[in-house]
């Protein structure tokens, strides 16, 4: 199945067709319905486990950087038994919050021989 198309994209994309049709008041019906996706995105506030999330990505940063100290790069096992915070999470759970970090540019990603190493972005 083809990925869906967000509504912005769709107006995005009627917005070159109108151009192309040369009209200027469905060009600017499109505009007003981007602006308000954009005015009802701007109002969200994070859930809960968003906010959770957020407390856990610093408390890695925090694992990460006392490894940088040392000169060593940790994988998500040992990012897990480093701190307590993390006990009872799963792989999986710090992969995703790594990865998002890896995203955003905070932390830098390595793999060697099959193994993802995880330090601090300098």
């Amino acid at each position: 199945m083809a990925n869906k198309m967000t509504q912005r994209e769709f107006f995005n994309e009627a917005i070159k067709v109108f151009e192309g049709a040369g009209r200027p008041d469905l060009i600017k019906m499109a505009e007003a319905r981007i602006a308000l996706l954009d005015k009802k995105s701007a109002n969200r506030k994070p859930t809960k486990v968003q906010t959770e999330n957020e407390a856990l990505k610093v408390a890695v940063a925090e694992v990460l950087a006392e490894a940088s100290t040392q000169g060593r790069k940790m994988t998500v096992s040992e990012v897990i038994k480093s701190d307590d915070r993390f006990e009872g999470m799963t792989p999986q759970k710090v992969s995703a919050l790594l990865k998002q970090m890896v995203e955003a540019g905070a932390v830098v990603k390595t793999v060697e021989k099959r193994v993802s190493l995880f330090a601090l972005a300098e």
